[in-house]
């Protein structure tokens, strides 16, 4: 099954009012879930490589996101800072939803593993987790902001 497809199938759950359809064909798995508030489908790819023949991962749309790099910041004010950056090319959304609170504030401590952001590609909402715990210090990308790949998001002090 190739993108085209994978897409095409997306699209058509989505406008189907479908809640949740699961397709396994061969190696490939994929599940989509949608919501009746018409939010964007969750989708779930998996892709079963054989063990003695490994298969070379191409990036789909539906796959989930990886976990966010968290390397330690360049500046000297703030070179006891981790920086949170974003493991993927998107849209920052500092809320799940327009009419939700934020996930975090300046100043929030959080834990390792509590989702800092969403970040939307190709209609997809993909949460950023925090890979360490800390304090959120600065929140370094405004909301609906587009971001880039390893684009630092957030400032977290580990303290």
């Amino acid at each position: 099954m190739d993108l085209k497809e994978i897409q095409n199938l997306i699209k058509f759950v989505s406008n189907s009012g479908v809640a949740e359809v699961k397709l396994e064909t061969g190696d490939i798995k994929i599940t989509i879930k949608t919501t009746l508030e018409g939010n964007a489908p969750e989708i779930t790819y998996v892709q079963q490589a054989p063990v003695a023949q490994a298969l070379p991962q191409a990036p789909v749309a539906a796959a989930p996101a990886a976990a966010p790099a968290a390397t330690p910041a360049a500046a000297d004010d703030s070179s006891k800072y981790v920086t949170i950056k974003s493991p993927i090319i998107g849209t920052f959304y500092r809320k799940p939803s327009p009419d939700k609170s934020p996930f975090v504030e300046v100043g929030a401590n959080v834990g390792k593993g509590d989702v800092l952001c969403v970040i939307e590609a190709m209609k997809l909402f993909n949460e950023i987790e925090s890979e360490i715990s800390g304090k959120i210090v600065k929140i370094l990308v405004d909301d609906m902001s587009p971001v880039e790949f390893d684009q630092p998001l957030f400032l977290v002090d580990p303290s």
